[in-house]
């Protein structure tokens, strides 16, 4: 079965979540919740990770966390492995506990996304009706959160607070700082919960965190592709998949057009904007098919081909010249 591929790097951030095994709990109790801490911590321990929020759901878990170390994989096996052992043995249990593999969306270390992602996980509680603000209840009065603890200076030293509240409006971990920050985090889950004003753009800024692969700028992005071009050097192609995978070959596709097209001289927008059958897409969409993976629709679209039955044509076509252009183009392309 293809898999996601792990993009690991020292000081990597990532938002981490795991859900139960068909959707059933991951904490039967509050014991059970303490012993996942517990591990948590000695998962830090062992391998020097830092996180920087988490909060524990019924039937799932999200972690803010950072990897001094590329160690992200063998980390999360022991954490995962240990706290589902524990937990079988203590209910008499059999089998997983969790589905499947476990989401790591790759996060940029800088700039307002420690804002992001911790603000979307401290107000899970909220968003899940677990604490209900319309009520009067505080998001502070959910136990089994980071945010109680980003509120006193009682807290456990795998837990870094710094980054986040110096992204947000709080600043220091000093008094002020923290009562800033409640304040910060108590409003928002009054307007998450309501469904307006910065509660809408707030769950607008989450889409990315629940769909997407990575969070970041450009350039951020642009490593990460070049991280994943890494990891698929020398192994089959259908081994890795998801979206990741996709963007690293769509990069790669238009690294090749654009070789080809200065090798042989050409103008990208003059061929693009041209006739759908010319001669010169037509030996376009032959080097794209024979060197890379790209599917007949993706060349065609990007080509401005029409239908992707032409690309197969135009395959055929530049196979079998032996002299003219499309004969001459392609063995310039050919060359080494």
């Amino acid at each position: 079965m293809p898999r996601k591929p792990r993009i690991e790097f020292p000081g990597a951030l990532y938002h981490v979540m795991s859900r139960g095994d068909r959707g059933e709990l991951v904490y039967r109790d509050d014991r059970d919740r303490q012993r996942w801490l517990e591990t948590l911590g000695e998962a830090c321990e062992k391998t020097g990770w830092l996180v920087h929020a988490y909060v524990l759901m019924p039937n799932h878990y999200h972690l803010l966390l950072e990897t001094p170390e590329a160690n992200l994989v063998a980390g999360m096996k022991w954490l995962q492995g240990t706290y589902t052992q524990r937990l079988n043995v203590r209910h008499r249990l059999r089998g997983h506990l969790f589905q499947g593999r476990y989401k790591a969306l790759t996060v940029e270390a800088e700039g307002e996304y420690f804002r992001i992602v911790s603000t979307y996980i401290h107000l899970n509680p909220a968003r899940a009706r677990l604490v209900k603000v319309r009520l009067g209840e505080r998001l502070r009065s959910y136990r089994w959160s980071s945010f109680p603890e980003y509120l006193t200076r009682r807290r456990p030293n795998w837990l870094e607070v710094r980054s986040v509240l110096s992204a947000t409006s709080s600043g220091k971990d000093d008094r002020a700082g923290r009562r800033r920050y409640e304040a910060y985090l108590e409003s928002r889950a009054v307007e998450v919960e309501q469904k307006r004003g910065a509660g809408r753009a707030l769950e607008e800024e989450w889409r990315t965190l629940r769909r997407g692969w990575y969070l970041g700028d450009e350039t951020f992005r642009d490593r990460l592709l070049a991280a994943v071009g890494g990891l698929l050097k020398g192994r089959r192609r259908e081994s890795l998949e998801g979206e990741e995978v996709r963007a690293n070959r769509v990069q790669e596709t238009e690294e090749l057009l654009a070789d080809a097209l200065a090798r042989l001289g050409w103008e990208p927008d003059k061929v693009v904007e041209g006739p759908k059958g010319s001669e010169q897409k037509q030996v376009l969409a032959w080097w794209l098919r024979t060197r890379s993976v790209a599917s007949r629709r993706w060349i065609a679209e990007r080509l401005q081909m029409g239908h992707e039955t032409r690309v197969t044509w135009a395959v055929g076509e530049v196979q079998k010249s032996k002299r003219g252009p499309r004969a001459r183009c392609r063995a310039q392309l050919e060359k080494r």
